[in-house]
């Protein structure tokens, strides 16, 4: 079946007369982008029979999915554009879409299995939808086309035919945008002030400068296959900003396989990586898929890299340099498609002149850093942590809420963390542990570089951590610009000095 004919266009003796409509379609759209979606999906609704068409689009970092533009009934339909635009995202059949990358077709819609709160109100249930996403032109995924139907099915047939006539409308949409950015630029238009980040937190909490950077560096890397490397302390979330890298990528379909570096031997790490064939060693009984190969097409994440043997280390050069691994006993090579994710809370720089590591292989893997901050320097960050931690942990625990105290939110500011927000995890787990009530008191976090007899601060130390807290936030914001920070809270620049001085605190320790 040709597309035409898919498209149930009217018999003609010549295919041209046959593609009129959709020639006509395609040639009126319209110069503005607004007016050119709404274009867009009235010749879809038109074409396809279809009463709904709804055009969804992804923002730039790929975690909000927003309703652009809708046709109904011969008319286009209100959706809240200009205003606070509801994050799709995750409802389930757009996310499977999203997801899988795949075009979904459901007949006799059962709204009791399927949540399907992005339909608009019908007097009539609806009863079929058939939903396509759409690529831009670097065949990223940039958003979904949706038809639906309160009487009678969508043919599997108009699936390819709609994700062409999405095609064309996305990359004209594209082109518009780029042709009026550039326009913007030309006049040197100011951004509006206070704009908000373009990116969002990627499942990731914390809303701290320290973390707003972390967040606009993995936006930077989430559709481009660059290899990553995540410093940071023991504890800071390394493999959770991994994980938010594929999960919010352009590979969150394939698989992600995270392997400790330091967790095997060198001779049972290579072949845990690269596999290996049937008599390869001893105990080699049958033939066995590596991790490289469990990835492909997908991300491989490398735990603590700096502890992966030097030997080891060349063969993994190599993998990156080629794109090709040979299993243990083959004699060939074959080519795998695996993005790299590394992680380290070590120096690699410190240790490639000790000798520890391979100069060659810290540079290719280097080409992207993301360095995550200590918990110490993330301000307002470990409360909202705590907060949720405790909500987490009671849930597992299956006990009713628990609230905290001010008394102990401030105690907690107090600490250090060595161990970051791994510590910060388990001392909630087990104050909650040691709560009978419904109330987080001091006593309940025996922080362990702290005395036992100590549990409770008194208003000084309490106001200290809290003052420290705002001045460390208030320089990491203004990247360390006393005078900038101290206008912002509203204090005379010789106060801020003298108050940084008491605290102990300079404007590199806040970087």
């Amino acid at each position: 079946m040709t597309l035409l004919e898919s498209l149930s266009l009217p018999d003609s003796t010549h295919p041209l007369t046959c593609a009129a409509p959709l020639l006509a379609c395609l040639a009126q759209l319209a110069s503005e982008p607004q007016q050119l979606q709404q274009q867009l999906l009235a010749c879809a609704s038109q074409l396809t029979q279809c009463p709904l068409a709804q055009l969804y689009l992804l923002d730039k970092t790929h975690t909000r999915l927003h309703l652009s533009s809708q046709w109904f009934d011969g008319a286009p339909l209100h959706c809240n554009i200009g205003e606070a635009p509801t994050n799709w995202f995750e409802q389930q059949l757009l996310q499977y879409c999203l997801t899988q990358n795949r075009s979904l077709n459901l007949r006799d819609l059962d709204h009791s299995l399927y949540a399907t709160p992005f339909l608009p109100n019908s007097a009539k249930p609806w009863h079929s939808l058939l939903c396509v996403p759409l690529q831009d032109t670097n065949q990223q995924l940039a958003g979904l086309l949706l038809l639906a139907k309160q009487q009678g099915d969508i043919a599997d047939a108009l699936t390819e035919p709609v994700r062409h006539l999405g095609g064309i409308g996305l990359g004209r949409l594209r082109l518009l945008q780029q042709q009026q950015d550039l326009q913007q630029c030309q006049h040197n238009e100011p951004a509006p002030p206070n704009s908000q980040p373009e990116h969002g937190s990627f499942g990731l909490i914390g809303q701290s400068p320290a973390m707003q950077q972390v967040y606009r560096l993995i936006s930077k890397v989430l559709h481009n296959p660059v290899t990553v490397l995540i410093g940071g302390e023991t504890g800071t979330g390394k493999e959770l900003v991994a994980r938010a890298i594929h999960d919010y990528g352009s590979r969150r379909s394939k698989p992600f396989v995270a392997q400790n570096c330091s967790a095997l031997p060198e001779q049972l790490l290579e072949s845990e990586l690269f596999g290996y064939r049937k008599g390869a060693f001893t105990g080699a009984m049958q033939d066995r898929t590596g991790l490289f190969d469990a990835a492909d097409g997908g991300t491989l994440f490398l735990d603590e890299i700096g502890d992966m043997p030097l030997a080891l280390q060349a063969k993994l050069l190599r993998v990156l340099q080629e794109g090709e691994i040979r299993p243990l006993g083959s004699t060939q090579s074959h080519r795998v498609d695996v993005r790299i994710l590394a992680a380290t809370h070590q120096r690699l720089h410190e240790q490639v002149q000790r000798g520890l590591f391979r100069e060659d292989l810290y540079y290719r893997l280097g080409h992207f850093p993301i360095n995550l901050p200590p918990l110490r320097d993330r301000g307002s960050d470990i409360r909202q942590l705590a907060l949720q931690f405790a909500v987490d942990t009671c849930t597992f625990l299956q006990r009713s809420p628990c609230h905290w105290s001010d008394s102990a939110l401030a105690y907690l500011a107090s600490h250090r963390f060595p161990g970051n927000v791994r510590e910060l995890k388990g001392l909630i787990a087990r104050a909650l542990l040691l709560c009978d009530g419904n109330l987080l008191l001091p006593e309940h976090l025996q922080l362990p570089d702290t005395p036992q007899h100590a549990h409770r601060l008194g208003l000084r130390e309490q106001l200290e951590a809290l003052e420290r807290n705002l001045l460390i936030e208030g320089l990491q914001l203004h990247g360390g610009n006393q005078t900038l920070t101290a206008q912002a809270l509203g204090l005379p620049r010789r106060t801020l000095l003298y108050r940084m001085q008491r605290l102990g605190l300079t404007s590199a320790s806040t970087k």
